[in-house]
């Protein structure tokens, strides 16, 4: 088979959802490693105040296009925006725009999706399931097409603990709900919403589900292909490590760790934490979309893109090389030095959320308001909490995942191809992962300059003495009020003094010796 690059020569490609996180990736991946591509066509909802063409502008702006930007200049001629809307009738694609589309596209990668955990039912089925369903009936009429990729989630059956790749029944016939949901009042989606989704922990993992059984329905009219990745972070290699431009996922808790805010999370240690960096889904898709493009297999083919199984990480580590890693590269102005502890147990979290979240914001705000600012801790502590409640289902338990399939497209790639699309997750080094993880949140996310880390030391040195200084009159306000009422006390306490008193002036006699 020709290489990958030599296949997308020429090609015309559809991406949906190419403003996003993956979606960018893909872009800038299609743009730096097969340069011949014809042309690469993305759906673009115009937003108010922005015409299509700025939010596109504004999006190559971004550093992630460095180095495809130095190496080929000229790279945006590439870039053709579609005007579409997702929750609209076919996809609100103009009639011109339609028949440009189905006579030119190639390949299409539909990464286009809702990924909030809490969205409603029937906002999640739109985007999700209904606008999934209205992008293949585009396919369909594509003259030229010659690959459909998907990019589903490893979760869509989470209420599994063995997952193979294969596309499972779904929990109702998904054009049945749709036709339902039309005509029910938000209020009643709401109240069954729960009896709907059953043993699955959110409407995404459901409705992400439902899409996957749409995209199996036409297997025999389309060449289709399924990514089924699992957390999507930071990049691990491409187009430079630690690559991120969002909260979304564990980037939010790494932050909030590294700014001191968060100490205290509802995790089982031993879980695998299964991540898996935003280049290797890419890579992976790239190589999926040649493969189902060339081969054209009978079968739909599932992907499962995840490390858990491969090159297992667990959460207890990631607790540990996160606050480690923002211990030597702190955060600017962070709130408290970080610290976290991680607990299976709910008694023991809920105590360390009223110590070491609640209180302290509770009294900064109440400073805050004394200044005459704005309170806003307990909000952001909230949020928060909020977030870590959706993500407590993945964090305490493990998935075993079947990666047959992974294993064999990586066998058909020539060595020239698995150095530039390089998927094996065998090579993954989880801790300079991590550590160029929380370095891309302060640097892509935050917008810090490395050069501030001197002051950002110096602000975690001085939070420390405060700590200590706090403690140390705590200690003895507790001393002195409840306990220094008896003589025995009393005794202890001035034995403890005396003994500190002995030890100092030890080590002063002992220095002054050795000088």
């Amino acid at each position: 088979m020709a290489s990958i690059a030599a296949y997308y020569a020429g090609k015309n490609v559809l991406i949906t959802g190419a403003t996003g996180f993956m979606g960018k990736v893909l872009v800038e991946k299609l743009l730096r490693s097969c340069p011949d591509v014809n042309a690469i066509y993305i759906l673009v909802r115009p937003k108010a105040g922005m015409s299509m063409q700025e939010r596109v502008d504004d999006m190559m702006k971004c550093k992630l296009f460095d180095r495809v930007r130095e190496d080929h200049p000229d790279f945006h001629k590439k870039i053709i925006p579609v005007s579409s809307e997702l929750t609209q009738p076919n996809l609100a694609i103009s009639p011109k725009d339609v028949e440009m589309l189905t006579s030119c596209i190639n390949i299409v990668f539909h990464c286009a999706a809702t990924i909030r955990f809490d969205e409603p039912l029937k906002h999640a089925l739109q985007l999700n399931v209904i606008a999934t369903q209205q992008l293949l009936a585009l396919a369909r009429q594509m003259q030229t097409l010659e690959a459909f990729i998907h990019i589903s989630t490893a979760y869509a059956n989470c209420n599994r603990r063995h997952i193979d790749e294969v596309i499972y029944p779904p929990p109702v016939e998904p054009k049945k709900l749709i036709d339902s949901v039309e005509w029910m009042d938000e209020g009643i989606i709401r109240d069954i919403t729960p009896r709907l989704i059953g043993d699955r922990p959110n409407t995404y993992t459901y409705t992400k589900a439902l899409a996957e059984y749409l995209v199996q329905q036409e297997n025999g009219k389309l060449n289709i292909a399924i990514i089924r990745p699992s957390i999507v972070g930071a990049s691990w290699q491409e187009p430079f490590p630690g690559w991120i431009d969002n909260f979304n996922g564990p980037s939010g808790l790494f932050i909030a760790a590294g700014k001191g805010i968060l100490r205290t999370m509802r995790a089982t240690n031993d879980a695998v934490a299964d991540l898996i960096p935003v280049d290797v889904v890419i890579n992976l898709t790239l190589a999926a979309g040649w493969y189902t493009a060339v081969q054209r297999p009978k079968s739909v083919l599932v992907y499962n893109c995840t490390t858990g199984g491969i090159n297992p990480f667990h959460w207890g580590e990631i607790e540990y090389l996160v606050i480690s890693t923002f211990k030597r590269n702190p955060l600017e102005q962070a709130f408290r030095r970080p610290n976290a502890n991680i607990t299976s147990n709910y008694l023991i979290n809920q105590y360390w959320i009223a110590v070491s979240h609640k209180a302290p914001a509770l009294i900064y705000d109440f400073y805050l308001r004394l200044c005459g600012q704005k309170p806003r801790m307990m909000r952001i502590f909230n949020r928060l909490h909020k977030s870590m409640m959706l993500l407590e289902y993945f964090s305490s338990q493990s998935w075993e995942w079947n990666s047959d399939n992974m294993n064999m497209l990586m066998a058909q790639l020539s060595p020239e191809d698995k150095k530039t699309f390089n998927f094996d997750v065998r090579q993954l080094h989880w801790p300079e992962y991590i550590e160029n993880y929380c370095i891309g949140t302060k640097k892509y996310v935050l917008n810090e300059d490395m050069s501030g880390l001197p002051a950002a030391r110096q602000h975690l040195k001085k939070l420390r003495n405060i700590r200590y200084a706090f403690n140390t009159i705590l200690l003895v306000f507790i001393w002195r009020i409840f306990i220094a009422r008896s003589q025995m006390a009393r005794n202890i306490w001035y034995f403890v003094v005396s003994l500190c008193y002995k030890f100092l002036s030890y080590f002063r006699a002992s220095s002054t010796l050795r000088h």
